[in-house]
């Protein structure tokens, strides 16, 4: 198959999706196909475009196999919503024009349309291709519980641009079945949508010693260290995690450490000073390589989410924390679907959503049950092999990119 992918991020860029669609391109070249993919220059998390992709609107590299057409953008602040919708559109202009040269037999899109719709539209729509839509939120429905779309000219903008996409493809993909139903409102029937799963290179993100080469460079070794490594964003409700820290504020042995950026970094700095704690630490995003350290040096590892936001979203950070072998502390709604997938896995524990005092205790549970958090560890470990790694998630869109061409094929007969 002639492949054609875009989507805004492709390592080295450290947006969350980059290292998902470079697994995925780099494995479907190894399964004997040509791809191209159309993205973004490297610019998260910051919105700052590196020297080296200024000055032209076009990049074209080889990457084991892969074509990889970068489109450039200019430099903005992504924390502000009106400089990062210019960023997609110029996104969304240089991949239409880029991918109007090219010859593919099908695309493979995800989402939000917010960043793909115009590409999408004249290079699959219009130009008659199948294509399978890989919903990773639901949208408008993740930025209303945000508060990002107040207004209810964007919200039907947003919604209208969403439908598109979703209707014009043969396939919806879904990496989690609680967005069944905002999608069946949205148009989508239930044959038209395939539950996934994301994937995780589990030969780089491993089980490692927590004593490393990043953990003495960073001062963590006599620490039991609780670590959020990730997008510091509006979603993930981090002020909470501060105030567990707060709560546990006299145990100096507990350490709490972002790794990572984001719109919510300022505040989150602000409010950590704010209360005066001294056991909160800031460390900006590290490179790829050092991941397996980074993560292996957490005692447990956290992710968050706002209430209301574990129903449309999933985030493949949980993928990174099961191959690394720690224990997940997860903060969500309960009965969603990220808390779900660690009950499944018995990969950690599970507290509410925007609940210092039970996060507050859930750490200190963890810290004094090492065996209990090496049993996780292990299952998260296993789970990750067996259900996520990138060879399998490969064969399972080729599976779905030949599924829509028969479909497409199907239709014109028709």
């Amino acid at each position: 198959m002639r492949i054609l992918i875009f989507g805004g991020h492709y390592e080295p860029d450290l947006g969350p999706s980059a290292p998902i669609f470079t697994m995925l391109c780099r494995n479907l070249v190894r399964l004997g196909h040509q791809v191209t993919m159309l993205t973004m220059v490297p610019h998260y998390p910051s919105g700052r475009v590196p020297r080296q992709y200024q000055g032209k609107w076009l990049w074209k590299e080889d990457d084991q196999g892969v074509e990889v057409i970068r489109l450039g953008l200019p430099s903005v602040d992504r924390a502000k919503l009106p400089q990062r919708m210019f960023q997609y559109l110029a996104y969304q202009i240089g991949a239409t024009l880029a991918g109007l040269g090219k010859e593919y037999d099908v695309v493979f899109s995800g989402s939000p349309s917010i960043s793909i719709w115009l590409p999408f539209t004249v290079l699959v729509t219009l130009r008659g291709k199948p294509a399978v839509y890989s919903v990773y939120d639901v949208y408008p429905s993740v930025g209303i519980k945000l508060g990002i779309f107040r207004h209810k000219l964007i919200i039907d903008l947003v919604s209208r641009l969403e439908r598109s996409c979703l209707d014009n493809a043969m396939l919806v993909r879904i990496i989690s079945d609680s967005f069944r139903p905002d999608l069946r409102e949205m148009g989508v029937p239930d044959e038209k949508m395939v539950r996934g799963y994301d994937w995780v290179d589990t030969d780089l993100v491993r089980p490692l010693p927590r004593l490393n080469s990043f953990s003495e460079e960073k001062g963590l070794t006599d620490k039991f260290v609780v670590m959020y490594a990730g997008n510091l964003g509006l979603s993930q409700g981090l002020e909470y995690v501060i105030a567990a820290a707060d709560f546990l504020k006299e145990q100096e042995d507990i350490l709490f450490l972002f790794v990572g950026d984001g719109a919510s970094r300022e505040m989150l700095q602000e409010e950590t000073a704010r209360r005066g704690l001294r056991n909160v630490k800031f460390l900006p995003f590290q490179p790829r390589e050092r991941l397996p350290e980074v993560l292996a040096s957490a005692n447990v590892s956290l992710v968050s989410l706002q209430h209301g936001m574990g129903s449309g979203s999933l985030p493949s950070k949980i993928y990174s924390i099961f191959a690394s072998g720690r224990p997940l502390l997860i903060s969500v709604d309960e009965g969603s679907e990220p808390w779900k997938l660690v009950e499944q896995a018995g990969a950690g524990l599970c507290v509410p959503p925007e609940n210092p005092a039970s996060l507050s205790a859930a750490i200190l549970y963890l810290k004094n049950a090492p065996h209990l958090c090496q049993e996780f560890g292990q299952k998260g470990r296993a789970w990750a092999e067996k259900r996520h790694s990138p060879q399998a998630g490969a064969r399972e869109i080729e599976s779905l990119l030949l599924r829509a061409i028969a479909l497409k094929q199907g239709a014109k007969q028709g």
